[in-house]
C-alpha cells in the first residue's frame, strides 16, 4: 500500500549528484504499482527530482498521479546517537505532488509521528532538507575557520566558544572538529550549489564552507607534526593512536568520517598507525586495537578524533605521553601533555 524510497544519495568523484540508486528503485516499483498505491522519497536529493524524474516513470495516461496512485517526498530527519529526539517526536515535513498525495501522505506518517508538517509543494520539502545541513555545513565551516584564527592568536578556541554561548540570544553554539563526517552533511549541500550551477548561479557560502571543512584534516595533521617536532620527533616512524574513527560520538558509521582523511595524511608522511573504536572493529583495512595502559604508553601521540562517552580520558591522561584533543573531549582537565585543536 505504501512504498518508501530510503537509498543513498551519494556523490560522483565530481562531486555532481548522484541518483541512480533513486532510479533503479523507481524501475523496480513501476513494474509492481498498482492502483490506491502510494510512493514516498525519503532520499536527500535536489529540488525538482521527486516531479521531474520520479513522476515521468509512475504515471502515464491511464495512470493518473493524485487519482490512480500517490506521490510525495518526505525528508528523514534522524540523528544517529540523539536519543532525546527519535522518529516519534521529531516534526516530519511532507508534501505530495498533488493535493490528495499531500494528505495520504500526512495520514501515513500520523501513525507513528506525533507533528507532521505538510508544505506546498515536493520543491520546498526537498529543499528544506538541504536548508537544515546547509545551515549545519556553513556554520561549522565559520567555526573551523575561528578555530583557525585562534590558533594564529594563541587563544583556546573552546573557551571562546563557551563565552560567547552564554549569550542568551542571538548566538548558537557551534563547535570545530578534524573535518565534517556522516552521509548528509558533508554530501547534501552539494546538491543544491549543483543544481544552481545550471541555472547560473554560484552557491558561494556552501562552496566556501565545503573547502575550508574539507582542510580540517590537513590543519590536524600539522599540529600533530607540531607538537612531536617539539619533543625532538618527527611523524615519519612515530608511532600514533587515533581514538575514534566514526563521524561522531557514539555511533559506528564511518561514512565521509575524516579520521579516516587523518590516517591516510599520517601513513603517507611514513607514521605507523593504530586506531581504537569502540563501535568500529574494521576500518582501513585495520583492526581496532585494545585500549590498554600499554597501548597508551606506547604511542608517541594519541590523537582523539571521536569523543565517544566510553572511553576514560582521565586513564587516558594519565598513561598518555602526548595528546591532540580535536574535540574538547578532555575539556575541564588540566595537563600539559594535552594540545588541542
Amino acid at each position: 500500500d505504501a512504498v518508501s524510497i530510503c537509498v543513498p544519495t551519494p556523490l560522483r568523484k565530481t562531486r555532481d549528484p548522484d541518483i541512480s540508486y533513486i532510479l533503479a528503485a523507481v524501475e523496480e516499483i513501476a513494474k509492481y504499482i498498482h492502483r490506491g498505491q502510494l510512493v514516498v522519497l525519503e532520499s536527500t536529493t535536489y529540488p525538482g527530482t521527486t516531479r521531474e524524474i520520479i513522476l515521468p516513470k509512475l504515471a502515464n495516461k491511464k495512470f493518473l498521479v493524485g487519482r490512480d496512485f500517490y506521490l510525495a517526498f518526505s525528508p528523514e530527519r534522524i540523528d544517529p546517537g540523539n536519543k532525546q529526539y527519535t522518529l516519534k517526536n521529531t516534526p516530519k515535513i511532507v508534501s505530495g505532488i498533488t493535493r490528495k498525495c499531500t494528505q495520504i501522505t500526512s495520514l501515513l506518517y500520523k501513525q507513528i509521528i506525533d507533528e507532521v508538517v505538510p508544505v506546498s509543494s515536493t520543491e520546498s520539502a526537498e529543499m528544506v532538507k538541504l536548508l537544515e545541513n546547509t545551515f549545519r555545513i556553513v556554520n561549522v565551516g565559520l567555526v573551523n575557520e575561528v578555530a583557525l584564527i585562534c590558533d594564529r592568536l594563541k587563544l583556546d578556541t573552546w573557551e571562546v566558544i563557551d563565552a560567547a554561548a552564554t549569550k542568551p540570544f542571538g548566538f548558537m553554539p557551534f563547535y570545530p572538529g578534524p573535518g565534517l563526517g556522516g552521509h548528509c552533511v558533508p554530501v547534501d549541500p552539494h546538491y543544491l550549489s549543483w543544481k544552481l550551477r545550471a541555472l547560473n548561479f554560484y552557491a558561494r557560502f556552501i562552496e566556501l564552507a565545503g573547502e575550508i571543512n574539507s582542510k580540517m584534516p590537513e590543519f590536524l595533521v600539522g599540529k600533530i607534526d607540531a607538537a612531536l617536532n617539539a619533543r625532538k620527533k618527527s611523524i615519519n616512524g612515530s608511532k600514533i593512536l587515533i581514538l575514534g574513527v566514526a563521524y561522531k560520538n557514539n555511533v559506528s558509521d564511518i561514512r565521509e568520517s575524516p579520521a579516516l582523511d587523518v590516517i591516510r595524511l599520517l601513513k603517507e608522511k611514513g607514521a605507523k598507525v593504530l586506531y581504537n573504536d569502540p563501535y568500529v572493529p574494521m576500518a582501513e583495512g585495520m583492526e581496532s586495537i585494545r585500549l590498554t595502559r600499554s597501548s597508551l604508553r606506547n604511542a608517541d601521540c594519541v590523537v582523539i578524533t571521536t569523543g565517544h562517552s566510553d572511553y576514560d580520558y582521565k586513564e587516558i591522561i594519565r598513561n598518555a605521553r602526548l595528546i591532540i584533543d580535536s574535540r574538547d573531549a578532555t575539556k575541564g582537565i588540566r595537563s600539559r601533555k594535552i594540545i588541542k585543536l
